[in-house]
């Protein structure tokens, strides 16, 4: 009970502020919205990058900080084109736009509608932090750069189409060593500058090998550190790096430095120093060849007459050749003719051994009839032989006859002997051949019987 008094008691209570205006939720805020929106409608607010998120819808929430204060900031998507740079985390910058709140949220935000780096300290100081980044990535490293070809066939030049560099570039190659050039069109300025030029490296490089060019320079005039960010930017220095095309940096005039400076392969003061640098003077390479050419001649009259004073030397050294050949040449002669003596002499006994064979030889009418007379003997002695022979053969074959008579058939039957054959003409040499009532057949010397066996 006495809580309840107690609260009822404060209720009741008289307030110094009993006369103040009374309003509803959404009638504070449309006036709290009001009052900002009216008084903030047009603003430049100074921050830090703290937060920065760019969403799938396309816009981007950043939030600016100052000491402890915060800021929540919003940039929507058709103005994020539009910004001019990038937006990193810890970038100091300058946003133009108008404060406008959030009535579900009690919650108030800047609305960007424009964005620039907060002075030239702020730019060095992040352009410096990337650089170290990227340096410690190795995309600076010496190892990286490639040489210039010394005569390119094709120039690739990425730079504006409008600008006064292209025809200085043009010019300075027409004069020094005319080449084939392929432009790029790209902007060299402007919030699309960056990824154009990032796309134009990284095109090159994708052509074909019979249409690539053999050097590539990107370039574009002098300006200020802002108006050349784009070639600041990761996106343009990465490209440069990974070129396979030996690339040369002409950005700005010779004081300016950027970026792609440090990741290209060589870095021009200025594009007409890179168009210098691509090509040589054709007119100097002609005095260097007629230079050239003449110092071979004279080096190569100087090396013969070296040559011909050397052979003289030898020469003087060697003597005459014919007085060294002439000796020789008598001993040749020498040996020639004892070579012909001994050549008849070794005849003349070949000759004198075949005339003692010849004498010792019968003539061949000699032989030939003495092999006659040993023919006709021969034959002699073969007759009788033969008929010797034949007389023992028909003796023997006469008592051969006599013998296979007295063995034949019919004279083994005339000797009381029978041939006994079966009913099947088969001939029966036992009794136990035949069995009683058998029918046999009995051949005699002299004819035949049957008979049956009992």
């Amino acid at each position: 009970m006495s809580d309840a008094k107690t609260q009822s008691s404060l209720f009741d209570a008289p307030s110094p502020r009993t006369n103040a205006p009374e309003f509803g939720v959404g009638e504070i805020s449309n006036l709290v919205k009001k009052t900002v929106e009216e008084n903030f409608s047009h603003i430049r607010v100074r921050g830090e990058i703290s937060d920065c998120k760019l969403h799938s819808s396309g816009h981007m929430y950043l939030t600016l900080k100052e000491g402890n204060a915060v800021l929540a900031s919003v940039c929507w998507k058709g103005q994020v084109g539009r910004l001019g740079l990038r937006p990193e985390v810890g970038m100091e910058v300058v946003c133009a736009g108008r404060i406008t709140t959030f009535a579900g949220q009690s919650k108030y935000q800047l609305v960007i509608e424009a964005m620039a780096l907060a002075g030239i300290g702020a730019i060095l100081k992040m352009l410096e932090e990337r650089k170290k980044k990227l340096a410690a990535e190795g995309l600076f490293d010496a190892a990286r750069k490639r040489p210039l070809p010394f005569l390119p066939r094709v120039v690739g030049v990425v730079t504006s189409p409008t600008g006064a560099v292209i025809r200085d570039i043009l010019h300075r190659l027409s004069d020094r060593f005319p080449r084939d050039v392929l432009l790029w069109p790209v902007a060299v300025q402007g919030p699309d500058a960056a990824e154009q030029i990032a796309a134009a490296i990284r095109g090159f490089n994708a052509l074909p090998d019979t249409r690539r060019p053999d050097v590539l320079i990107v370039a574009r005039g002098g300006g200020s550190v802002e108006d050349l960010m784009a070639f600041n930017e990761e996106s343009v220095v990465r490209a440069a790096a990974d070129s396979v095309i030996p690339l040369i940096s002409a950005v700005g005039h010779e004081t300016d430095t950027t970026l792609i400076d440090f990741a290209a392969d060589v870095r021009a003061p200025t594009p007409t120093a890179a168009a210098e640098m691509a090509v040589p003077v054709r007119a100097d390479l002609l005095a260097q060849v007629m230079d050239d050419g003449a110092r071979l001649f004279h080096a190569m009259r100087r090396a013969i007459a070296e040559r011909g004073d050397r052979l003289r030397l030898v020469q003087r050294a060697l003597g005459d050749p014919a007085r060294a050949i002439e000796p020789l040449a008598q001993r040749l002669d020498e040996r020639t003719e004892r070579l012909a003596l001994a050549w008849r002499g070794y005849h003349d006994r070949r000759a004198a051994r075949v005339g003692e064979a010849g004498g010792r030889l019968r003539h061949p009418r000699d032989i030939v009839r003495l092999a006659a007379q040993r023919l006709a003997q021969a034959d002699q002695k073969t007759s009788f032989l033969w008929r010797e022979i034949y007389a023992r053969k028909m003796n023997r074959l006469e008592t051969l006859g006599a013998v296979l008579g007295h063995l034949s058939p019919r004279a083994v039957l005339g000797r009381g002997y029978a041939l006994v054959q079966n009913a099947d003409g088969q001939v029966v040499t036992s009794a136990l051949q035949t069995r009683k009532s058998d029918k046999i057949r009995i051949e005699f010397h002299d004819g035949t019987a049957n008979a049956v066996v009992e």
